[in-house]
């Protein structure tokens, strides 16, 4: 399937444990897959707490995921900020890549920090993707780090 024949698609909160699975799925797809992520590293105790979005297709496809931490383990990632959430495991299909579907999860995301009443969102975007998260208004911060064998950068973006 190409990129172009991705019927519309909703973007949503993860609610059910199908829903889950359809994130952990994307998820592996893109991180476990392609990227060679060690599954041991994609999948955490973060997972059972966090707040998961799912964006599916008509058909019920799922075609991306991210999630946003919280509370301690949010405050854990972004040097002890509670008031800050963690934005994390950005994914999507490689078939429904270019379509938007990135950006509307995190905005979905950024909706629920907003709702949560956070202040900000923090994230740790791969290097290649600094681009995208700019475009959405996130700054970079502080040196690169290596996370799962990747170039990454601390970026946030003040939600109020």
């Amino acid at each position: 399937m190409s990129a172009t024949a991705v019927d519309p698609y909703a973007v949503r909160v993860a609610v059910t444990g199908a829903d889950l699975q359809a994130c952990y799925a994307v998820r592996r797809e893109v991180f476990v897959v392609e990227q060679g992520v060690p599954e041991e590293l994609e999948y955490d105790a973060h997972d059972a707490d966090a707040v998961h979005v799912l964006a599916v297709g008509s058909d019920g496809t799922a075609l991306g995921t991210g999630r946003l931490l919280t509370g301690r383990a949010a405050a854990e990632r972004v040097g002890g900020d509670a008031s800050v959430g963690s934005l994390g495991r950005l994914a999507v299909s490689k078939a429904a890549r270019g379509l938007g579907i990135g950006a509307e999860v995190v905005r979905a995301i950024e909706g629920e920090a907003s709702r949560l009443g956070l202040a900000a969102v923090d994230l740790h975007a791969q290097t290649q993707a600094l681009g995208f998260y700019s475009r959405l208004g996130y700054e970079p911060y502080g040196p690169e780090f290596d996370d799962a064998g990747m170039p990454h950068r601390a970026m946030r973006r003040a939600l109020r």
